[in-house]
């Protein structure tokens, strides 16, 4: 369990908060490119790290962010003009361009040098692959762009998905990250029988408790949850949390998918879950010869619903709405329960009787409250990745409160080359350095949309 204290630290990202400042250490996704789908398009309503911020794209198709207050009196920009490369406030005229600057002042006389004189809060912006990435941190050049290899590599099917979270980002990463509790929530129904040997399933039900081996690596924390398959060799489920808030999952042979997972924190209480993954890998490394433009973000997959809910349930989403917590909403919520089947779960039909998988995670995480009290908890040998990421990302965030510390992989972008994913491999062989060559990606270009 954690005290009161660090459980504030861990959750708490709104501006001057340490956690907060460590996320702004970090590139972060902001915007699905294909919500700003066009040059001088409406402009967009993002939260952020507990800032409400608006989003547009330019005349000259390049992407600003910046305070949703005007600096005059603090009307709403996203009621702004969006035009001629720069957003105008309605209410006096003001105009903003991508870095802040006042680019027209109309209601001043024209001698007067006043716009000169103000500035508005942006953030700088890049966008890769389908996905709009916003840097909110305190360097004037900001770092390079994590070399995640699913935003760089240009494949088909590539998939986007996006999920509004109402809990906190860790709530959401710590139940991504729980390995263990896939072969419950997720397959509580199913039976080890119904697999072939060799199969991964077979050994993952047929022995539902895993041991762990964790470790502390250049870019987070990772973990091989491991049982036996036959007498001799182990099925490992290998993943990795790469700070701040990415998460690379096992749900697939290691080595043969690109995939992360991403908890943006909008604030303390709600998450957008990002998720990009790509299957069926062209050989490497012709696959990242080169650099390729994205003509649309539909060519980048950007409208697939999510994969989780493909495997199992469909996620339906409900129509798009202008307000701060409006985006990617989906109809399975709290309010409903999820719409579980009582009599699906009591026939053993599913295990909970939630359709979806990524659902059946939102129902557990998002039942706990917006932010859990981890004072009351009582954890057990397969949390144990969960402990070391929270020391980890604690520790971290008092380095450089403290010290001025910068957290890990910021100015690493290549330490983020990995992937995620199952394996067999013999009992009396390093698991990390037996999967090394699976493990590490060869991510050698960018790809701009």
């Amino acid at each position: 369990m954690l005290t009161q204290a660090d459980n504030d630290l861990l959750c708490r990202v709104g501006p001057g908060t340490p956690m907060g400042n460590l996320m702004r250490q970090y590139w972060m996704p902001a915007v699905r490119s294909d919500e700003l789908p066009a040059p001088d398009c409406a402009p967009l309503r993002v939260k952020l790290l507990g800032e409400e911020l608006v989003a547009w794209r330019n005349t000259d198709n390049s992407v600003g962010i910046m305070q949703n207050a005007c600096p005059h009196r603090g009307a709403s920009m996203f009621f702004g003009r969006n035009e001629e490369n720069g957003l105008r406030c309605v209410y006096h005229g003001w105009k903003f361009d991508v870095t802040g600057a006042c680019i027209d002042m109309p209601n001043e006389p024209a001698e007067s040098n006043f716009k000169h004189k103000i500035r508005a809060a942006t953030y700088p912006t890049r966008e890769r692959n389908g996905v709009i990435w916003a840097y909110m941190g305190p360097r004037e050049t900001p770092p390079p762009l994590p070399d995640i290899e699913a935003n760089l590599l240009v494949t088909d099917p590539l998939q986007i998905s996006v999920i509004h979270r109402p809990c906190n980002w860790m709530q959401g990463w710590e139940g991504e990250m729980d390995t263990a509790h896939a072969a419950f929530l997720h397959a509580g129904a199913s039976k080890p029988e119904d697999f072939p040997e060799g199969h991964f399933n077979r050994y993952q039900y047929g022995q539902r408790a895993p041991k762990f081996s964790v470790l502390d690596t250049d870019f987070g924390t990772s973990y091989g949850a491991y049982r036996p398959a036959g007498d001799d060799k182990y099925y490992w489920r290998i993943a990795h949390m790469l700070f701040p808030f990415h998460a690379m999952i096992p749900t697939g042979a290691l080595g043969e998918q690109a995939k992360v997972g991403m908890y943006v924190p909008m604030d303390d209480e709600h998450t957008m879950h990002w998720e990009i993954f790509s299957s069926g890998l062209p050989s490497l490394p012709n696959a990242l010869a080169g650099s390729r433009q994205i003509a649309n973000a539909e060519a980048a997959g950007a409208l697939l619903p999510p994969r989780a809910a493909q495997q199992s349930g469909r996620a339906t989403y409900v129509p798009t709405t202008t307000g701060w917590y409006g985006r990617f909403n989906i109809d399975q919520t709290m309010a409903n329960d999820y719409l579980i089947d009582r009599e699906a779960q009591r026939g053993w039909k599913t295990y909970t009787g939630i359709a979806g998988i990524r659902q059946q995670d939102m129902a557990v995480t998002e039942s706990m409250g917006p932010i859990y009290n981890r004072t009351r908890e009582h954890l057990g040998s397969t949390d144990a990745l969960i402990i070391r990421t929270r020391k980890r990302m604690i520790n971290a965030a008092r380095a450089l409160a403290e010290h001025g510390t910068i957290p890990p992989g910021v100015d690493q972008p290549e330490v983020y080359r990995q992937r995620s994913g199952e394996v067999i491999l013999p009992r009396n062989v390093d698991w990390w350095e037996a999967t090394k060559s699976q493990r590490e990606t060869f991510v050698a270009v960018t790809v701009e949309r």
